[in-house]
């Protein structure tokens, strides 16, 4: 346990690969606790420290699309949150630790054929939820973001989330595989550890309520990644898409390991270094229904894209609602939580 202030005492947990917590105290808990990014805000919100969440934790590098293959796995800090996006006090949070080892990426059945799969398997040969057990966080203001459709490809591939383990499949209607009318032109998938609540009205958005999936990321570096691949990214905007009445978030962001990284750190910058992307990224996802017969979708907060910090809060809810779903506290339905 770690004091902070005069009466304020903040447990600090570790997450072991087995999925369990132990409790870190002296030395240890005082470098986990001065590592978090929240550390400098530990006096102000002293009130909301004594609620914790374990955390996992996170790729890092390029992975090869191929068959099996390894991906290098490290681990850092994720805040835990709240379900607002109104001006709050910053969340605080302990890192969770655990030895690096490698994950693997293992293809099950053909390509763009109903069977296929990509599923994600741990050291020990079992397999892991791309959705639940990849972490979200690295700290920084930095997200690891799972690709499920490359760049310049039209297949609908998505995580599975009603299937154990959730691994990434190819979306079908009517027993057919579903296709884009025309390639995605980003990189496309989703934040791990994130979930848009469907009992939950945005009261900013309409009123619009969650589509019960992950959070939607458009990845706007040069590179085409790879399915199954995980990125480290950092979030620059938020376009809030409403698809049939539900809130469908787009979350524009850009990968490390871009050449134009370090010059976009916000929806301006992105105008500026991507100029009219914005534009095409919402007309692309506006539009790509229409020539199935299907009304054009919408978009909230006046149908342009909200600034860093909001997409920031964004993340933060919907990683709240997560935690909420595997913890039970709210109804599953038909999702897997394994």
């Amino acid at each position: 346990m770690m004091r902070l202030g005069s009466n304020v005492f903040v447990p600090c947990f570790v997450y072991s690969q087995t999925q369990s917590c132990r409790r870190a105290s002296g030395p240890e808990a005082a470098r986990i606790l001065s590592t978090t990014p929240m550390a400098a805000a530990a006096a102000a919100t002293a009130a909301s420290a004594a609620r914790f969440t374990p955390i996992g934790g996170a790729f890092h590098g390029f992975h090869p699309h191929s068959g099996l293959r390894k991906i290098p796995l490290s681990f850092s800090a994720r805040p835990r949150t709240v379900l607002s996006l109104r001006p709050r006090r910053h969340p605080f949070s302990c890192l969770a630790l655990q030895k690096p080892g490698d994950v693997q990426i293992k293809e099950e059945g053909a390509p763009e054929t109903l069977d296929y799969r990509v599923f994600f398997i741990d050291s020990s040969g079992r397999k892991i939820s791309p959705w639940h057990d990849i972490p979200l966080s690295l700290g920084d203001g930095v997200f690891n973001f799972i690709v499920e459709i490359p760049k310049e490809t039209s297949a609908k591939m998505e995580v599975a989330t009603e299937e154990p383990h959730t691994p990434i499949k190819q979306d079908t209607k009517k027993g057919k595989l579903r296709y884009y009318p025309y390639n995605i032109n980003w990189n496309y998938g989703l934040l791990p550890q994130t979930w848009e609540d469907p009992s939950f009205a945005n009261i900013e958005v309409e009123g619009a309520f969650g589509d019960n999936d992950p959070v939607d990321v458009v990845e706007i570096g040069d590179r085409k990644a790879k399915i199954g691949e995980v990125l480290k990214v950092k979030p620059l905007a938020a376009l809030a898409m409403i698809d049939e009445g539900e809130l469908d978030w787009k979350v524009v962001a850009i990968s490390l390991d871009d050449p134009r990284a370090s010059l976009v750190n916000d929806v301006n910058d992105v105008e500026k270094h991507f100029p009219g992307t914005l534009t095409a990224i919402r007309d692309w996802f506006r539009d790509y229904k229409i020539p199935d017969g299907k009304p054009a979708n919408k978009f909230g907060l006046g149908n342009k894209a909200a600034s860093k910090d909001y997409a920031l809060k964004v993340i933060m809810e919907t990683n709240e609602s997560w935690a909420k779903l595997v913890r039970r506290s709210v109804p599953a339905g038909e999702l897997s939580l394994v």
